[in-house]
């Protein structure tokens, strides 16, 4: 894509929004865009959980709770 379909996901591996560029929308060629928003969905949910990994590394820094690691 080069940014032709965004997707923003929530940490909590929700969508939040999908924007499709008109110049993506090929009625011959459905599958390409299929592919698009495939592609940008995974990569919206692996930016999100790495997000929220991030977050969760910083609130349970130095904390000690046995079992959780």
């Amino acid at each position: 894509g080069g940014g032709t379909v965004k997707v923003t996901a929530r940490c909590d591996q929700t969508l939040l929004s999908v924007k499709i560029a008109p110049e993506a929308v090929n009625p011959s060629d459905v599958a390409f865009l299929e592919e698009l928003v495939l592609t940008a969905a995974n990569q919206a949910l692996a930016a999100a959980k790495e997000t929220a990994n991030k977050e969760m590394g910083s609130v349970t820094q130095g904390m000690s709770i046995p079992g959780l690691i």
